[in-house]
């Protein structure tokens, strides 16, 4: 079973339930009756039998380890969660058992399930994502005009306004979140082309019946072994990751005592030590940072088996699915943690100045200031 004590502080409640068994399943039993309901519409099987697999599918409730393991045994999910349905439809009807994910394949099924969760949590990462630029939003216009001293190379430089840096900030968080939403579009998608991808038995009005029952769009071909758009989403999570994670560091270098520009807000039990009192760490920049180093692996995983083999390959696609859950996990969870963090950061002007002044590189000039309002004023003409 998943551990919830470990993916838990890496991700939100909300994701993980996307992505968890029962979503799963039930992802995977909608796609069934789906395709029961199509294929007796276009009078493919019997309108008795589609109502039969319908009916199970909606009220089948499985035991989860245990189809765990017959999968594990099987090598996909469908081979056994096929049996099982056939099994309860022949209770019903016998002659209906047959008619169970007629014409249809065990990466139709996997697929599937997997683009109607990823619809799920594209709507949870659209969400907190906008909230996150709203924030930033806010506080680069509040910072307008506070001058602090800018750091290249880790070194200070010239002085610039706080509002710059978090405009800066806002604008990698709203360009990787439109990259998202046009892979999203790209990759969110029907997958349904029965063993060998021709459709076989199967009829390009029954994928349109399937795809409209599942409100996903339908493809032009099936893409069983063509996996492009699912890799470019799963680069865009890894880059909306890597805007949050700019982020975090950048606040987590300010937060420092040496620095003290900045710091998270005081949350009661949050960002404490097990072993010194008093300490005040950057929980929310910690919980961004670490999904920052470890969607590039992840998204690594699925570039990597995109030279699937012929019409459906052999342990490429089966590695897509829990990448891009684990990517769908992080990048929201990096989202969740850093919006509290921007909404309310304590941002110490004195010390920005003291920094500044200790640095002897002078005042921040107007620019900087007409820099920023020109960044909001373009947000919002984009957002009309």
């Amino acid at each position: 079973m998943p551990s919830l004590l470990r993916d838990r502080p890496a991700s939100s409640a909300e994701m993980l339930a996307v992505f968890d068994d029962a979503a799963l399943l039930r992802a995977a039993l909608d796609f069934e009756a789906a395709l029961a309901r199509a294929e007796a519409a276009e009078h493919i099987i019997p309108p008795a039998a589609a109502e039969a697999i319908a009916r199970v599918c909606a009220s089948a409730d499985f035991d989860v380890p245990m189809l765990a393991d017959a999968a594990a045994h099987a090598g996909a999910l469908a081979i056994p969660l096929v049996e099982l349905l056939r099994a309860r439809v022949a209770e019903i009807d016998g002659g209906a058992a047959d008619f169970v994910h007629f014409a249809s394949t065990s990466q139709d099924v996997a697929d599937t399930a997997l683009m109607l969760q990823a619809r799920a949590g594209a709507a949870l990462i659209r969400r907190d994502g906008e909230a996150l630029a709203d924030a930033l939003a806010a506080l680069a216009e509040r910072h307008a005009e506070t001058p602090m001293l800018a750091r290249t190379l880790m070194q200070g430089a010239l002085p610039i306004t706080f509002g710059l840096r978090v405009a800066n900030w806002l604008l990698g968080v709203d360009g990787a979140l439109a990259r998202f939403e046009r892979e999203a579009v790209l990759a969110i998608r029907l997958q349904l082309g029965g063993p060998a991808g021709s459709l076989g038995e199967l009829t390009a009005a029954v994928v349109e019946r399937v795809a409209a029952d599942l409100q996903l769009p339908a493809p032009l071909l099936p893409w069983h072994a063509r996996r492009e758009a699912l890799a470019g989403l799963a680069s865009a999570l890894a880059i909306v990751t890597g805007a949050v994670g700019k982020i975090a560091r950048d606040v987590a270098l300010m937060a420092q005592n040496e620095v003290g520009e900045a710091l998270e807000p005081r949350v009661a039990g949050r960002g404490g030590s097990s072993a010194m009192a008093g300490k005040r760490n950057p929980t929310g920049c910690q919980v961004a940072l670490s999904a920052a180093a470890r969607a590039p692996g992840l998204c690594a995983g699925i570039l990597t088996a995109l030279p699937q083999e012929q019409e459906r390959g052999l342990g490429g696609w089966q590695a897509d699915a829990p990448a891009l859950a684990a990517l769908f996990e992080l990048t929201h969870g990096a989202l969740k943690a850093m919006r509290p963090v921007i909404e309310d950061l304590e941002v110490d002007r004195d010390a920005m100045a003291r920094n500044l002044e200790h640095a002897a590189r002078g005042r921040a000039g107007q620019r900087a200031g007409d820099l920023v309002r020109l960044a909001l004023s373009d947000r919002r003409k984009s957002a009309r």
